[in-house]
């Protein structure tokens, strides 16, 4: 461990120096949600592809139902049915009409749509309320329908491109691709996509002390819940990952399973034994990767000018010089740690511009003044309004208090000049929803 005081800034700034984003792939659209597009994505085919019905109706010409009332109906004769999908359209002449479901392509010589509600539905009696399907109303695709309004042309159309034209552009490279845009890409057409692929993120905890929940707790035990956090914090910062449950405190052991993993591993995350007591089995495990025996990378374990979270580990491990990032075991400091340093470089990892979660400035809501060590960035846990920009801290500021941070979605930044803040400071949050 270097003797040096590293600031958090310094320390991210080296970590996202030194995270390259992974190479672009192409990918089914199912399997290319939560990525990151990285081509401009342009429209080949206009959206909708043809004028189309809003409603569920009559396809007419304007100039056979002008001036049609309920007590003087439009009587015109029906030429066909037109559902969603229908090839073969009948044509629309003079004095006719066709029945067509939304979504079913404008007949030609239709120039609007009369929903059914403006008309007998073709029973020949009273305003009908609803269009009956085809398959129980046969007759209703002939005969006559009377219409009993007056429409304007294009009436209840959809307009051929009215949505997207062919050649716009339809994603950008950069766009994080959610539900709506996957939406897009199928609806012009786009079976696969090229993009960055989720990162893998394999997250393993250490420690002899630690059970898995589920398992009986004997005495001087705990349950495991930082592999627990950490792996949920990866799949929510959009990486693929995968949980290691407790390793024993073991050096040989936690090299082998951390050397196992590197195969599916874009980023290693261990949580635990890098402080300085005499079973701080990651630093014995790590720090001496990159030696002759073990070739490409070292981990550098440093100490940080913050609190939760003073000591840290960060370097890269095994032939594809895969980075890892070795933070506390401290529940608190863990998690605290994880969306300092690690989620932006999952996000940097993913090829995104901005890596950072959103911050606000919010008036602190206190009963009576904070305390924060000289020299170090103090991360407390609080809740924010954002209506009163305000900020109340949540729990006190030890680090194994996880059951305040189950409650909080910010982190109240206290700086490292402050020794003492006072109830109505202003102070930065780094907001967690």
């Amino acid at each position: 461990m270097s003797s040096t005081i590293w600031s958090v800034d310094d320390h991210l700034e080296d970590i996202l120096a030194a995270i390259r984003p992974l190479d672009p792939i192409e990918l089914q659209l199912p399997d290319a949600q939560g990525c990151v597009l990285v081509e401009d994505v342009t429209v080949p085919v206009a959206l909708p592809p043809f004028d189309n019905s809003s409603m569920d109706g009559y396809a007419v010409r304007v100039a056979d139902v002008a001036g049609a009332t309920e007590e003087f109906p439009s009587v015109l004769t029906v030429v066909g049915d037109v559902a969603a999908g229908s090839g073969g359209l009948p044509t629309v002449g003079p004095g006719q009409a066709a029945r067509i479901m939304t979504g079913a392509p404008l007949p030609p010589g239709a120039q609007a749509v009369v929903p059914v509600e403006w008309t007998d539905g073709g029973t020949g009696g009273g305003a009908a309320r609803t269009m009956r399907p085809a398959g129980q109303d046969p007759a209703g695709a002939s005969g006559e329908v009377r219409v009993h309004r007056p429409v304007e042309e294009r009436a209840h159309v959809r307009a051929r491109g009215s949505d997207v034209q062919a050649g716009d552009l339809a994603l950008a490279a950069g766009t994080v691709l959610g539900p709506p845009q996957i939406g897009l890409l199928a609806a012009i057409g786009r079976g696969t996509v090229r993009v960055r692929p989720r990162p893998r993120v394999v997250v393993l905890s250490t420690g002899s002390e630690l059970v898995q929940p589920g398992e009986e707790l004997t005495e001087g035990r705990i349950y495991d819940s930082n592999s627990f956090a950490l792996a949920a914090a990866a799949r929510d910062a959009g990486a693929i990952s995968y949980r290691v449950g407790a390793v024993t405190d073991d050096a040989e052991t936690l090299r082998a399973t951390i050397e196992d993993q590197l195969i599916r591993a874009d980023l290693l995350v261990t949580t635990g034994g890098v402080s300085v007591g005499a079973y701080d089995v990651v630093k014995e495990a790590l720090s001496s990767v990159g030696d002759e025996d073990v070739p490409g990378g070292g981990i550098d374990f440093r100490k940080l000018a913050m609190q939760p979270g003073k000591p840290q580990g960060f370097g890269s491990i095994g032939p594809e010089h895969t980075p890892l990032l070795a933070l506390p075991g401290n529940p608190v400091s863990s998690y605290v740690s994880f969306e300092l340093f690690v989620r932006p470089a999952i996000r940097a990892l993913m090829g995104l511009p901005d890596v950072h979660r959103p911050t606000a400035r919010a008036v602190l809501k206190a009963d009576k003044a904070i305390g924060s060590p000289a020299g170090k960035r103090q991360f407390l846990r609080g809740r924010y309004d954002a209506e009163a920009g305000s900020v109340t801290p949540v729990g006190g500021a030890g680090s194994h208090l996880i059951a305040a941070l189950a409650h909080a979605d910010c982190l109240i930044v206290v700086p490292e000049s402050d020794t003492s803040v006072e109830p109505g400071t202003e102070l930065g949050v780094v907001l967690l929803g």
